[in-house]
């Protein structure tokens, strides 16, 4: 039984460490347009800049948690914090774009040993009955992060500089470190002594790299010889997941359970639709409409908080109604605003983007919490480890994938040119290009969302 002073400590640690991730997350898109400024970065270097950090998490999060369960959570979770920190601090002092991307790569490993041990730490450190409220109090800490962080990043980039963002993450990280290393000393390995699928894990980083960087190449034929290797990659994991006495991943939960596989392609093709949305209006207000970073996170900030403001009341709704309705309603209203952008991007004034932002993040609240809801209640207990790192997995593969169509774009509209007032009209036309793609794609997820089921496993 964990003593009352280590649950406390691993409270502090990991709400602290959830905060100051997503705050981070959030306010270093809207400094991307000052980064590219002072870095001389092309409109597609500035997408690499986000692009670098999701895919490195995407592909690391599932093989940490698997590696945490064995060797121990609290101590993937102090390299993953030692890790973040030492990265941040190269990217606040990055003086080049290959600096600054090496930094970013860097900082999404540590954040993906963050992201696959923190919920499972306060798992295991309070009892049943306590679950819930820790729980909930850490994922309110998580919209709290992504709601100050544009305005917190248009602030700090306007007045202190776009570093100012990085140095923050470590001044909110530092107590965490600190209290990790002198007052938390239990450990948690339930899976201690069981094997690790070390082939597994090496064909899953290979697999999903190449997939995912072969399809940010497109259409050269590079990047179609590295998406081949990287379907290549997928079969082989497969089989050998299959076989494998101790998998990073039991494949078979996907065709045991309709609601699992389909409640995990739902938030893969959601995620890939409209995570590049901030990202885009971001540049848009900054360089069409020529707002202040300062301003700027302030119109983005009517998304995270009507998603803050939603999100309880979604949860609750999503314990009496199955979540294949709350989430396929929620979708209709996400896709209603995408296709709002869609149609005024070519002359569009700031209260527009406003009321667009508040319905996008009204409609994302009643999806991610009840998606996650149907994919953790689709499994037996037993198996609520490998649910939670599939609904990070795709999560974080569709932020990659929504990111590597915007990289897409921008190669075949704007090549190796930035974003100057040339190229305004350019950049409005492959924004538009975008904005249908990720129409199309939420479309299918309302669909996949409404036929996968009824949830019929209880959560325990």
């Amino acid at each position: 039984m964990t003593n009352f002073q280590d649950r406390r400590y691993v409270f502090i640690i990991a709400v602290l460490t959830a905060f100051a991730g997503a705050l981070t997350i959030n306010a270093v898109v809207v400094a991307i347009p000052a980064i590219g400024t002072e870095l001389s970065m092309t409109a597609v270097q500035l997408g690499w800049i986000a692009q670098s950090f999701a895919l490195a998490a995407a592909i690391f999060v599932l093989p940490f948690g698997r590696l945490a369960d064995i060797w121990g959570r609290k101590r993937i979770f102090t390299v993953g914090l030692v890790f973040a920190f030492v990265s941040t601090l190269l990217a606040a002092l990055s003086n080049s774009f290959l600096m600054l991307l090496c930094a970013r790569v860097l900082q999404g490993i540590g954040l993906a040993m963050l992201y696959s041990t923190g919920l499972a730490l306060l798992t295991s450190a309070y009892p049943v009955a306590e679950r819930g409220r820790v729980l909930g109090i850490n994922v309110a800490a998580i919209s709290l992060g992504l709601s100050l962080g544009p305005t917190i990043g248009g602030i700090l980039t306007q007045n202190l500089g776009w570093r100012s963002i990085f140095f923050l993450y470590l001044i909110l990280s530092l107590p965490a470190i600190i209290i990790l290393f002198t007052k938390v000393k239990r450990e948690w390995a339930e899976s201690e002594g069981e094997r690790y699928d070390i082939t597994g894990s090496v064909l899953f980083l290979i697999t999903l790299f190449c997939i995912m960087y072969g399809f940010s190449l497109l259409p050269a034929p590079s990047g179609i010889a590295i998406i081949g290797a990287g379907i290549i990659g997928l079969a082989a994991f497969t089989v050998w997941e299959l076989r494998a006495k101790s998998p990073i991943l039991d494949l078979r939960l996907l065709t045991k359970s309709k609601m699992f596989s389909f409640s995990n392609l739902a938030q893969l093709i959601y995620y890939t639709a409209v995570f590049s949305i901030p990202f885009i209006l971001s540049l848009y207000l900054q360089y069409i409409k020529g707002l202040t970073p300062q301003n700027a996170g302030f119109v983005l900030l009517a998304q995270p908080v009507m998603q803050g403001a939603f999100s309880p009341v979604a949860g609750r709704i999503s314990d009496r109604i199955q979540p294949r309705i709350v989430v396929s309603a929620g979708m209709v209203v996400v896709l209603g605003s995408l296709f709002l952008l869609l149609v005024e991007i070519e002359n569009m004034n700031i209260l527009l983007v406003i009321i667009s932002l508040a319905f996008f993040g009204g409609g994302h609240a009643f999806v991610t919490s009840p998606n996650t809801n149907a994919i953790m209640s689709s499994v037996d207990k037993k198996y609520y480890g490998v649910a939670a790192s599939m609904d990070v997995t795709t999560r974080n593969i569709g932020m990659t994938l929504s990111m590597g169509i915007l990289i897409l774009l921008m190669s075949l509209y704007l090549g190796t040119a930035q974003i100057t007032p040339e190229y305004y009209g350019v950049f409005v036309e492959s924004s538009r290009i975008a904005l249908i793609i990720f129409c199309g794609l939420c479309l299918a997820c309302i669909l996949i969302s409404a036929v996968r089921g009824k949830t019929i496993v209880e959560r325990q």
